[in-house]
């Protein structure tokens, strides 16, 4: 009988540790996701007060919103014209970025010669030194090429890092898929274009919407290198925004609900591909 009163305690014990696990692992998942979030709702917010409703003590967590924030925003045609800006700059160079540094990460994954490695680390230690070092270079080199105060900079500048991005993470993709599926196709008579564009090129479909997802984003929140770059004609939003704050004072409304605007395009962008993001990102994790 003790036997018994023994077997059928323990499942109630490996049951019971599980769940405690489980428990605490989505609260842990609950307070991480409230630290992300309470910054971003706490900017948009603010876009929806008025400035003296902004500065209350303590802050009023309930009240009634106002869009006239978003209002002056979307009269400002400076304000505008940056933005518009901006979607320009980061999509030119995260479409180039991809049609250039596509086929290089595939020609570097499937090459096999042994200077690939060491090519593979060059490129990526473009992206390991501060922005600030190519700062005055690139000044120098676009006044003497009449590129300062352009589109065509912006776009230059940003390529420069999204390729070497686009290379180092379609790279690691591209060495996870298996090549079984391309001799496949060249048995069976197709070239290397043909299966690269037919057989890799969709089979590496979450990878590239993780990748541009990534090359937008680092396109459309540069701040640097677009003041530096830029006067007017050319001026992205987050450097519109600095003109916010002068010797008259911070105009917080203006400051948030731009804030907001900016942010809007790349939490709509990462929505729609986000089950790609997902699997882009996990991708070469696991091989065998």
């Amino acid at each position: 009988m003790s036997k018994i009163v023994v077997v059928a305690a323990r499942p109630v014990q490996m049951r019971r540790g599980p769940r405690l696990g489980i428990l605490a692992m989505n609260l842990f998942v609950l307070v991480l996701v409230v630290l992300i979030a309470v910054p971003y709702l706490w900017l948009v917010q603010m876009s929806l007060k008025t400035q003296l409703a902004s500065f209350q003590m303590p802050p009023q967590l309930i009240f009634r919103p106002t869009l006239e924030n978003y209002g002056a925003i979307l009269q400002d045609t400076t304000f505008l014209r940056s933005f518009g800006n901006s979607t320009i700059a980061a999509a030119a160079s995260m479409l180039v970025s991809l049609l250039v540094g596509v086929p290089a990460a595939y020609a570097l994954s499937r090459s096999g010669a042994r200077a690939d490695g060491p090519i593979s680390l060059w490129v990526l230690t473009t992206r390991m030194a501060p922005a600030i070092t190519y700062g005055l270079p690139f000044f120098m080199a676009f006044r003497f090429l009449h590129l300062i105060d352009t589109l065509t900079g912006l776009v230059v500048i940003y390529l420069t890092f999204n390729l070497s991005l686009v290379i180092w993470m379609m790279r690691i993709f591209f060495d996870g898929l298996p090549r079984s599926l391309e001799e496949a196709a060249f048995i069976d008579g197709a070239g290397l274009g043909w299966a690269f564009l037919r057989i890799t090129l969709p089979l590496s479909a979450p990878a590239l919407a993780t990748t541009a997802i990534f090359c937008f984003l680092f396109s459309w929140n540069d701040f640097f290198y677009a003041l530096i770059v830029t006067r007017s004609q050319a001026q992205t939003a987050p450097v519109a925004i600095v003109n916010f704050m002068n010797y008259q004072g911070w105009d917080w409304g203006k400051i948030t609900a731009g804030g907001t605007m900016i942010m809007l395009p790349v939490v709509v962008l990462a929505i729609l591909v986000r089950r790609y993001m997902i699997r882009g990102l996990t991708a070469g994790s696991l091989k065998g």
